[in-house]
């Protein structure tokens, strides 16, 4: 995709001057008049406006700076971009054609027609919040650039949020053309690891290591939860990787309801005994174990 600057030859420190003296030259070039038997001229002859009408504008003209060609046309439709922009006026200041400027041209710049309200563009961001915001819900405070306006506003995270979600606020995005609302803006939602927690759906696993004495005749252990510590009990006989369950203490679904923990119980083997715990388990197979 061509660059507007490339199109009118200039560069893109140039001054307004600068901007308006080469697409009078351009649009001197291409004029229709002037190229009857170029059927090419007549497109590019609109490619010089449309990259004047974006130039000459100093707020499009940051838009553009900003987001590029190609951000820039997801964000202004052509009836945006030749808002304001008299054609008449163009055609009558090269004194062809009485002023007015050949068929069809006029449907290309959306003149001759009422302009009907549009609905601006819609802006996209993101958020990041911590594994306990995510399970919690929580606000987020940040201040957006609209069209070159910083303007404070805030999202509400609502509990149990998840990786790649999406929060919507109505409104908040690019402003509207001929009275038309505004856009709105979408956030996705990035969630930050936790070194204990992970998610698995609307559940919540941590991992416990026990000793193999207490998976053998078990215990009772402290597990970290949302809510704090809670104590859980782990039953005589329990193997590694057995999941005992917290019941109610996982995320929040958007119906209201809530999740459950699971402890997920890892049995630790000694990686070397001493003689005399040696001898003991010598003793425990000798009698089956």
């Amino acid at each position: 995709m061509k660059s507007y600057y490339d199109i009118l030859g200039v560069s893109k420190g140039a001054s307004d001057n600068e901007i308006k003296k080469a697409f009078k030259k351009k649009a001197m070039q291409y004029h229709p008049d002037h190229n009857k038997n170029d059927p090419k001229s007549e497109e590019k002859f609109k490619d010089v406006n449309e990259a004047y009408a974006v130039l000459k504008d100093k707020d499009k003209r940051k838009q553009y700076d900003q987001f590029g060609a190609e951000g820039f046309k997801k964000r202004y439709t052509q009836e945006d971009i030749f808002q304001g922009f008299d054609i008449n006026e163009v055609f009558s200041g090269f004194g062809f054609g009485g002023g007015r400027p050949p068929s069809g041209f006029e449907e290309f710049f959306g003149g001759g027609r009422p302009r009907r309200p549009r609905k601006g563009q819609d802006m996209m961001s993101e958020i990041t919040v911590t594994f306990e915001e995510a399970a919690q819900g929580t606000e987020k405070k940040f201040t957006i650039d609209r069209g070159g306006r910083n303007e404070d506003t805030s999202v509400k995270v609502p509990p149990g949020i998840s990786q790649g979600q999406k929060l919507r606020l109505a409104g908040k995005g690019f402003p509207g053309s001929q009275g038309g609302p505004s856009g709105d803006l979408y956030f996705k939602v990035n969630v930050l690891p936790h070194p204990i927690f992970k998610r698995e759906g609307n559940d919540i696993v941590v991992d416990h290591k026990v000793s193999l004495t207490d998976a053998l005749l078990g215990a009772l252990i402290h597990v970290p939860t949302l809510e704090g510590e809670k104590q859980v009990k782990v039953p005589a006989g329990t193997q590694s990787h057995t999941k005992l369950r917290l019941r109610g203490l996982g995320m929040h679904s958007r119906g209201g309801d809530r999740g459950d923990q699971f402890v997920r119980i890892i049995v630790s083997y000694p990686k070397s005994l001493t003689p005399e715990q040696t001898k003991l388990i010598e003793s425990l197979k000798e009698v089956g174990l």
